[in-house]
């Protein structure tokens, strides 16, 4: 048994204490439609979160866009298909990361499925359409 005084000081740093850590299942959160198809986000709404995660089907309907302020970093999971950077279209297979500076159009060509790590964290009001 701890003495009374390290028995106070554990109960204070435990009620004190904030939670330092967040967890999502992506796979179980609703479907969004966005401009390249359908993303599943995490951590968008934490207004102290660095970054968002979002897990997203890519589909054939996707469209050109640009953020003014936001990075994003797309790892392909599974499919494979190309991403149309500024005016270059480059080939993506499983395991290939993408880092998208702000100001960069893009657009994803095929279906495939990724994880995109925005940074700072997902802001609709950033996304702009071509």
């Amino acid at each position: 048994m701890l003495p009374i005084s390290h028995e106070f000081d554990l109960f204070f740093i435990a009620m004190t204490a904030t939670k330092k850590f967040e967890m999502v299942q992506l796979t179980e959160l609703p479907g969004i439609a966005c401009p390249c198809g359908s993303a599943q986000r995490a951590f968008a709404d934490l207004t102290d979160a660095p970054c968002s995660v979002h897990f997203v089907s890519i589909e054939n309907t996707a469209r050109s866009h640009f953020h003014r302020n936001m990075t994003e970093i797309y790892i392909v999971l599974e499919g494979q298909g190309a991403l149309e950077l500024d005016d270059k279209v480059v080939a993506v297979k499983p395991l290939t990361a993408v880092m998208i500076r702000p100001g960069c159009k893009h657009r994803a060509i095929g279906t495939f499925k990724i994880l995109n790590i925005a940074i700072p964290r997902f802001d609709p009001e950033d996304e702009f359409l071509v």
